[in-house]
């Protein structure tokens, strides 16, 4: 079993705090989280079981009746049961009565958005990251704003970089031993989440039509958003493929990246970009293996900006920093994969590049970063296939992919 950084803040969560509510997608590992924390008086109820299920969905209010402290699984299967615990809370606001888990953003529904406000504390949880997997304490991003990463001779270059990126993060999945058997995992989940978690939370037009959607999503992973292209592919409008989006993004299959601009520089593309949240995913919905993938370096190249995207984003969810992800590119091409602007203000820059040499006209999006941030611009860095970090002029580097969880 692997230990989840998140678990410290599921507990700070519940000692003051009446709802504490763990979302993130299927087989994430939530259930095996909270069924650890639970106290032995701790009620447990899973709403996968049809039975209680059918009770919840029927009578909220009885359903909560009585329960004093309890983990209720999956709750966006009967999201009224939100409406019934803010009442229970409100009679009695004692920290740590509910500790609930989603396979989907409730707070995106209908009349719950805002039914839990300052009662409830919300903590995502994705899939394994490398530090977790390497049992390691990342602080990646506490030293790129300081501007202090450091060489790795250990670091994980080549080939196993490679089968690293396509490992992706679920537990069952690297379970197996075999990328065959982690292929045939990661197709019947995707399966469960087109045909059974997206129906939990809305009526879908053509859902047969998902899988081709989801693997044209995939092709352009990494890519601007063309919701009219996206659309057309499976006969639906510009505001459907748009809401395609939205729901798959509810599941946490995908995650759409906003972006970066400033009144500095006038001609910025203002598209937003998208990414799978797990590389594992993305590759099977493509068809990649591994050999494939060693093929192409512009293949391997979309693949890795998609697993440092997700690197990045459950690294966010534990540390203490507060920051906001973007992308930046202006219309002359100048780009950076992923920009971190702090609740203070200041920016960090990351671009990725699967090849194990950097030259200095890939810093070109980053220094144009850094010209529109100005004193705001901590530190950029390039993320390469290799083990050193090198220099290349004020707060730019090279630095090693490793960093993200050395």
């Amino acid at each position: 079993m692997y230990a989840r950084f998140v678990e410290n803040r599921v507990k700070e969560a519940l000692s003051d705090t009446p709802v504490v509510l763990v979302t993130g997608p299927r087989r994430a590992g939530k259930t095996t989280l909270v069924r650890k924390m639970g106290e032995a008086e701790r009620t447990y109820i899973t709403l996968d079981d049809q039975t209680a299920l059918e009770a919840a969905r029927i009578d909220p209010s009885g359903f909560i009746r009585g329960l004093d402290k309890a983990i209720i699984d999956e709750v966006q299967r009967a999201p009224d049961l939100l409406l019934a615990i803010k009442k229970s809370i409100d009679d009695d606001y004692r920290p740590g009565r509910f500790l609930l888990t989603g396979s989907a953003n409730v707070l995106t529904l209908p009349r719950v958005a805002d039914s839990l406000a300052g009662r409830m504390e919300t903590l995502h949880m994705l899939p394994l990251s490398r530090a977790e997997i390497e049992r390691t304490q990342s602080t990646f991003l506490e030293r790129l704003f300081e501007g202090k990463l450091q060489s790795d001779r250990h670091a994980i270059v080549g080939n196993d970089l490679v089968h690293l990126a396509l490992l992706g993060g679920y537990p069952e999945a690297i379970a197996r031993e075999s990328e065959r058997r982690r292929q045939d995992w990661s197709r019947s989940y995707l399966t469960s989440v087109l045909t059974r978690d997206l129906r939990d939370i809305a009526e879908i037009e053509k859902i047969a039509e998902l899988p081709k959607f989801v693997r044209l999503l995939a092709e352009h992973s990494g890519q601007l958003i063309n919701f009219s292209q996206l659309g057309s592919s499976i006969n639906v409008s510009y505001k459907t493929g748009q809401r395609y989006v939205a729901l798959l993004e509810q599941v946490f299959l995908v995650a759409t990246l906003q972006p970066w601009y400033t009144n500095a520089l006038k001609r910025i593309v203002k598209t937003p970009k998208l990414h799978f949240l797990d590389p594992g995913l993305l590759a099977t919905a493509r068809g990649l293996n591994f050999d494939r993938v060693k093929a192409s370096r512009e293949v391997f190249g979309s693949l890795l900006e998609s697993f440092v995207f997700a690197e990045v984003m459950k690294l966010m969810t534990v540390s203490d920093l507060r920051l906001t992800p973007y992308h930046f590119r202006d219309q002359q091409m100048r780009e950076v994969d992923i920009v971190l602007e702090r609740d203070d203000g200041m920016i960090v820059g990351i671009e990725i590049k699967a090849s194990a040499t950097v030259k200095a006209t890939d810093f070109g999006g980053l220094r144009t970063l850094a010209e529109a941030c100005k004193d705001r611009f901590a530190y950029g860095v390039v993320l390469y296939d290799s083990t050193d970090v090198v220099p290349f002029g004020d707060r730019l580097a090279a630095a090693p992919l490793s960093c993200l969880w050395g």
